[in-house]
């Protein structure tokens, strides 16, 4: 076996093992909560030692960051969500109605890994300001995005032209948001399919022109 073969294994292995470490980190924090999380737990139920865990995350602060980033990605590809296939597809629809249902359809399947871990997070945030350092200072990402699908859906066919680019993006920002999202599946227990259509039903009412 060459020394290539080799080392492609032992990556591949040092990267299944860094993804079973972050999903019981995200499966730990959510139960319990980020303080009430001792990292030999999280150790224990990813099977492997808690100096692995040190060695590859540092602390439980790059965890919780790297929990976070994956979930938001549905993976470890250094890919923004912007440049993501699903959202550049939604980007491209052809109207602004059937822009809505991709993205929504898109946010439904981040919301389903990332809203739970967001309020971990801010929770996180609230009792240990240092977490909030761990991520560049500035506008908010996720409103970043909502702006720029709002600058696209505004000029496609069937958008309301009284609505502009910023109202778009801040109903965007509103109606997708992970708080919503978490008080209609996890508090009141719909599916998230229900608030899949429910929230494109608004959105659309909001957003595009009536047929």
């Amino acid at each position: 076996m060459s020394s290539v073969n080799k080392g492609g294994k032992r990556a591949e292995k040092a990267r299944q093992t860094r993804l079973r470490m972050l999903q019981a980190a995200g499966e730990l924090f959510v139960e319990r909560g980020y303080g009430a999380t001792p990292l030999q737990d999280i150790a224990d139920r990813a099977g492997v030692a808690v100096q692995t865990i040190y060695f590859t995350f540092r602390n439980k602060r790059n965890l919780l960051k790297e929990v976070v980033d994956t979930a938001i990605a549905g993976d470890d590809e250094p890919v923004a969500t912007m440049d993501r296939p699903w959202f550049r597809e939604a980007l491209g629809a052809e109207t602004a109605e059937a822009q809505l249902r991709a993205h929504v359809a898109g946010t439904r399947l981040i919301m389903e890994r990332v809203a739970a871990i967001t309020e971990v997070l801010r929770i996180a945030a609230a009792t240990e300001p240092e977490v909030t350092e761990l991520w560049p200072q500035g506008p908010d990402p996720r409103y970043t995005v909502q702006a720029a699908a709002a600058a696209a859906l505004v000029t496609k066919p069937g958008a309301r032209a009284d609505v502009s680019a910023e109202q778009a993006a801040d109903v965007l920002f509103g109606l997708l948001s992970p708080e919503l999202y978490l008080l209609v599946v996890r508090d009141r227990g719909w599916k998230p399919e229900q608030w899949e259509q429910w929230v494109f039903e608004l959105l659309r009412a909001q957003l595009a022109v009536r047929r």
